[in-house]
């Protein structure tokens, strides 16, 4: 077997054959610069379109590039999910697939992850640091899902929907092996995990900018967000998150 990798980089994809090619080659020539002992994953959730032949396209001048398919379409949360439990570097990253945090921002997360186990982007903590902003209405609704996070979870984060998270893989898998919700509102369910389970999660500011060609639809995917905030809820109520063995 390969020596395990320095650094996994997860990338959940849907429909995504545009923007992958020059995502997937930023995030390579990143590694090769500053992690080389890397490995990306990416999930192809279902495409309908060639986000999977993109990917091969790119194999092997890609060092440590992996594809994973799901039959059908699941959920960012679930292709999250696959990937991170495939991943064998001692730090796991995703991202999004249009890189709306530069790849480069990886190094704050992974500087937190030196004393922390779990480090999230955040979007909320220096809003000075948004390039491209969301539209208003985009943007309070993300304010207001929050502040219901935070109400019914307890959990203090400001920004929890950021795709850009890095996680000590093997203090963390439990809470991906714990992880029920397949859909986009999976990000709190993953966090008050990692609370459940004792781990260190710090918030960190990062560069972003909104994609206009975003896949995260407004009303449809803000119901699911809270339908899904509260099955964590629920789940939580019936016990259904064993904690970590001692």
């Amino acid at each position: 077997m390969n020596p395990r990798p320095e650094l996994s980089v997860v990338i959940p994809a849907f429909n995504e054959e545009a923007r992958l090619p020059r995502s997937l080659t930023r995030i390579r020539d990143y590694l090769l610069r500053a992690h080389p002992a890397s490995e990306i994953i990416v999930v192809d959730d279902g495409s309908t379109d060639h986000t999977a032949d993109a990917v091969r396209s790119l194999q092997k001048e890609t060092p440590g590039l992996q594809l994973l398919v799901n039959e059908q379409n699941r959920g960012k949360g679930y292709s999250v999910r696959k990937g991170i439990l495939a991943a064998r570097g001692e730090v796991t990253l995703f991202t999004d697939a249009d890189l709306s945090a530069p790849i480069e921002e990886a190094e704050k997360l992974l500087a937190a992850l030196r004393s922390a186990d779990v480090a999230i982007g955040s979007r909320a903590l220096d809003r000075r640091l948004i390039q491209v902003h969301e539209s208003r209405s985009r943007e309070l609704a993300g304010i207001l899902f929050n502040l219901m996070v935070r109400l019914a979870t307890g959990l203090p984060f400001k920004d929890t929907q950021c795709g850009f998270k890095a996680f000590r893989t093997d203090r963390a898998r439990m809470v991906f092996e714990q992880q029920t919700i397949e859909g986009f509102g999976f990000d709190p369910e993953i966090l008050f995990l990692a609370k459940h389970h004792g781990l260190r999660t710090v918030e960190v500011p990062v560069v972003w900018a909104h994609d206009p060609r975003t896949k995260v639809h407004m009303t449809r995917d803000s119901l699911q967000m809270f339908a899904a905030l509260w099955q964590v809820c629920w789940n939580a109520l019936r016990r259904c998150y064993p904690r970590r063995p001692q």
